[in-house]
């Protein structure tokens, strides 16, 4: 499912100078915003997914708090705020501001970040910003607003960003390190077998998890020890084979049920896995049965 951000806002005295900007890659929204606020202006926003906001330039006059009746926090440029926590923001002073907002889908940003501390996802962070943070927040904003580079450009900044932003260390020791999660695994064995009829391009594949190309094969490769695609040619060859027995079915069929571009592709693809061909394999290992000629039996060993 594509992801979309659900953000509740209510605003006072905030227009748009200019019409939005956004851009999406697997789990991620990202938006370029230009306003400007009146000197008493401000909002209420809650989203039941996490989001990161850097202000492309001071957030003078910008007061911000994460609990109604706390004090406000002044001088904050970039915040992190988990998903369903609340955000107010009051302005003192009028003016114009430009802000980048980063719409988290949180089981690819779980994730993104395995090994590291739980807390570092759940924890609210209203911040100044960096030389490293304000270079990396306008390379991603200038991609949003004058698209240039592919999606791995902008998600790679992404990482950069929340590193510099949580403040994360090293993978905790002993910390899971890329897999993916079980019931991700099983989301995508789910598609897959669903559509194993047909060409499933990689692409999908990360779309179906939430997560980009480049994420999706590294999680594959921790977790399975393969790529995607590898993946996907063992489930079309598992097809295959638990279809082969039954003789009514030509080779040429079983190809275009399992996903192959022919019976040629199937027999490669299978001598490669298995160092036979499937009528090969199917000759050595069934002979017909007398008291059902339709039927297969399994030769004697």
């Amino acid at each position: 499912m594509t992801f979309m951000p659900r953000m509740t806002a209510e605003t006072r005295a905030i227009r748009t100078l200019r019409p939005l900007s956004w851009r999406r890659w697997p789990g991620v929204i990202a938006d370029v915003w230009h306003v400007h606020g009146e000197a008493g202006g401000g909002g209420f926003y809650s989203a039941p997914d996490p989001r990161l906001v850097v202000f492309l330039g001071s957030g003078e006059g910008l007061h911000l708090r994460t609990e109604d009746g706390s004090p406000w926090q002044s001088d904050v440029s970039v915040m992190y705020v988990p998903a369903h926590v609340p955000l107010w923001s009051r302005f003192d002073t009028g003016g114009d501001h430009a802000h980048l907002d980063l719409h988290l889908d949180a089981g690819p940003l779980q994730q993104r970040l395995r090994g590291q501390p739980r807390e570092a996802l759940t924890r609210p962070r209203l911040a100044g910003t960096t030389p490293r943070i304000e270079t990396l927040a306008r390379m991603i904003a200038d991609e949003v607003e004058r698209p240039g580079r592919p999606d791995i450009s902008s998600d790679g900044l992404l990482s950069a960003l929340l590193s510099e932003v949580l403040d994360l260390g090293p993978p905790t020791p002993g910390g899971e390190r890329g897999g993916l999660p079980p019931h991700l695994l099983q989301r995508l064995e789910t598609h897959a077998r669903a559509a194993l009829h047909r060409r499933i391009p990689s692409a999908e594949l990360a779309e179906v998890a939430g997560l980009s190309e480049s994420w999706l094969t590294r999680g594959f490769r921790a977790s399975r020890g393969q790529t995607p695609q590898k993946w996907l040619m063992a489930l079309r060859l598992e097809a295959a084979g638990a279809m082969m027995p039954d003789p009514k079915i030509s080779l040429a069929e079983i190809a275009a049920a399992c996903g192959f571009a022919d019976q040629a592709h199937l027999t490669r693809a299978f001598r490669a896995r298995h160092g036979e061909t499937p009528g090969e394999w199917r000759r050595r290992r069934f002979v017909p049965d007398a008291s059902k000629p339709a039927g297969p039996v399994q030769a004697a060993r």
